[in-house]
């Protein structure tokens, strides 16, 4: 297997995989760190003292990396996932698969698999992996249950098994559009709970935005095809919530920072990783302005990263909306 992405969840899922019993070449974009995590054989910058199995190898060479494999696990930022896909698709050999841990939209909002099926054509077997899984309790062995979606249930059905084992557990599904909308518009509602905990705004709120937050989610699910049973689920909710009351994600922290009175950019240099909420934010508004959904919420936390409102009118704006059966 191969995995694209080296960062902490690719470096976490291609661990898996390696102690899993499977042969697992990991890439990654930085050349320099990649030389650094040979050299060591370990990923010291997110996993310091973890060192990789044998059977987990460190390429520096893309091509090197994705050549005669079964499978390839693309687990790259979404702003760079058709690129990697453009850059892998004339070495991949005709019946290696393709899945990914990428959350997200594309930059012109088309969902993850729509730009695969672009890249890779459509006798590729496709899959996507999702779910509330955070990487540092993956490489810990902490249990962890994401979903597997695949058109192909016989494709779902074996990744499930090949990454499956006592802590880690995967469902099968095979609804594309679910899983992915799950994914990404979390990442936009942690920011918005993210505010809430910086700001001291309270538990009651907290609780009250990631209800109401789900509600977006359901509506928009409803109106772009997605099953109301994957949004409940592990991909959804489940997502959902891990994102949302923990502080190691990264957009909850990014929120936190920005409650706490931090700017944009001053909130993203301290995080120093990629915040998928941000840019999620406005690519989710297309998909509600294109169906005509009612997300005030996604809205609100739009209009403060583009500094339209300010936190305080953004709490004023939802708590003063009209009155309404729940």
């Amino acid at each position: 297997m191969a995995v694209l992405g080296a960062g902490s969840w690719g470096t976490a899922l291609a661990l898996l995989l390696a102690r899993n019993g499977h042969q697992v070449r990991l890439w990654g974009h930085r050349p320099a760190h990649m030389q650094e995590m040979a050299a060591l054989h370990s990923n010291a910058a997110y996993f310091p003292g973890i060192i990789f199995p044998s059977s987990l190898d460190v390429c520096t060479d893309l091509k090197t990396c994705v050549q005669d494999v079964e499978e390839v696990l693309v687990v790259v930022p979404s702003h760079a996932f058709s690129a990697t896909l453009e850059s892998v698709a004339p070495y991949l050999s005709s019946s290696a698969g393709v899945f990914w841990g990428t959350k997200g939209l594309n930059a012109d909002g088309h969902w993850l698999h729509e730009v695969a099926l672009q890249q890779l054509g459509p006798h590729r077997r496709l899959a996507i992996l999702s779910g509330p899984s955070f990487a540092k309790e993956v490489v810990e062995e902490k249990p962890t249950a994401v979903t597997i979606a695949s058109q192909d249930p016989l494709y779902s059905e074996r990744l499930c098994q090949w990454l499956s084992n006592y802590y880690f557990r995967a469902y099968q599904s095979t609804d594309l559009i679910g899983v992915q909308l799950g994914g990404a518009l979390k990442n936009s509602l942690a920011i918005a709970a993210g505010i809430v905990d910086g700001s001291r705004l309270g538990a009651n709120a907290r609780s009250a935005l990631v209800t109401r937050g789900l509600a977006e989610m359901m509506r928009l699910g409803e109106a772009v095809g997605a099953k109301a049973s994957t949004l409940m689920g592990l991909a959804g909710v489940g997502d959902l919530i891990l994102t949302c009351t923990d502080n190691q994600s990264r957009n909850h922290r990014f929120g936190v920072l920005l409650g706490q009175g931090a700017t944009v950019e001053a909130a993203l240099k301290e995080i120093d990783q990629v915040v998928e909420g941000v840019k999620t934010t406005e690519r989710i508004l297309r998909l509600k302005e294109q169906y005509g959904v009612e997300m005030p919420i996604s809205q609100c936390v739009a209009e403060v990263l583009s500094a339209k409102i300010s936190i305080k009118q953004a709490v004023h704006q939802l708590m003063t909306r009209p009155l309404r059966v729940e």
